[in-house]
């Protein structure tokens, strides 16, 4: 299908983008990502919470609406911030709807979700993008161009260990508390892993205590990689490390560091390319979203199988 940007008047002037969600990570990243990126225009905000969608709008001169069809029909683009499962409803409504398309990880909670995303997309021919933040650091991406250009990697590791579930962490929301590490900290993990040692062919996954959750990834090629999650780790004890291990010896990922506004203003503007030049395809797109969410729907099923 042609790109809904093949008009090219459409290149002459920023995008127009809407914000779904008004919590935390919208505030502290979201809206001000949209409001400092070349090329863009804030303009629009809806929310579950209208006095939050209000007040989020006012702070950055955009418009907040309660009526979610009027909020699409004034945007080129839309950029989410709210629960997984919230989120794969409405994309797919965004899509079909012609609007480009900045998502969060996960992209769905089911595999199903994330295919009718990927399916929505294509059809409408629009551009996505998904913020796996650390595919959106300078430096890690680096490291990847210098791991895929040596080779010769065995397998890898990656511990997550989180404490979102604290009482005084933001990140303490419902769909954590109900999805835990697996599927909040393990798209990062993943994203990372599959471009370092290949795509993720199967995974096999085991519980420990409260949400903590442990994958070995299988890479085509023969490669595997083991993964440890967790959102309710104590605060002492929270971090990440990732490496790769090989002939070359091992090879860490360089430590998250970036201002996450920095980060999105990077998703953004390849976003705002695509969509301008009808190209579909980015590395972590809508599809690469679908990729990533059937390896943590594989591991669940797995868990729940398990399940006492």
């Amino acid at each position: 299908m042609a790109s809904v940007n093949a008009d090219p008047s459409a290149q002459q002037r920023p995008l127009r983008f809407g914000l779904v969600g008004t919590g935390y990570w919208a505030r502290i990243a979201h809206a001000p990502a949209l409001a400092s990126t070349p090329g863009i225009e804030f303009t629009a905000v809806w929310g579950r919470n209208p006095a939050a969608a209000q007040a989020l709008a006012d702070a950055h001169g955009a418009a907040a609406h309660t009526d979610l069809d009027e909020f699409l029909a004034g945007l080129d683009g839309v950029a989410f911030s709210v629960p997984p499962d919230v989120q794969s409803e409405i994309a797919v409504r965004a899509a079909r709807a012609g609007k480009h398309l900045l998502l969060e990880k996960p992209i769905a909670l089911s595999d199903e979700a994330a295919e009718a995303m990927a399916q929505a997309v294509a059809e409408a021919g629009v551009a996505s993008v998904v913020f796996f933040i650390m595919r959106f650091q300078p430096e890690s991406r680096q490291w990847l161009e210098t791991v895929n250009s040596q080779g010769g990697w065995k397998g890898g590791s990656a511990a997550w260990l989180a404490s979102a579930l604290s009482q005084t962490s933001p990140f303490n929301t419902p769909w954590r508390n109900e999805k835990g590490g697996l599927w909040d900290v393990g798209p990062h993990a993943i994203s990372l892993l599959w471009p370092a040692l290949g795509p993720v062919e199967f995974v096999r996954a085991d519980a420990g205590a409260a949400d903590l959750v442990h994958l070995v990834l299988h890479h085509r090629g023969g490669a595997t990689s083991t993964v440890t999650l967790t959102l309710s780790a104590p605060e002492a004890a929270d971090d990440f490390d990732l490496y790769v291990w090989g002939e070359h010896g091992r090879s860490a990922v360089p430590a998250e560091g970036r201002d996450p506004v920095e980060c999105l203003r990077i998703a953004l503007t390849e976003l705002i390319d695509n969509a301008h030049s009808g190209r579909q395809t980015h590395p972590c797109d809508v599809t690469f979203g679908w990729e990533v969410t059937r390896v943590l729907a594989q591991a669940q099923r797995q868990l729940d199988d398990r399940a006492p």
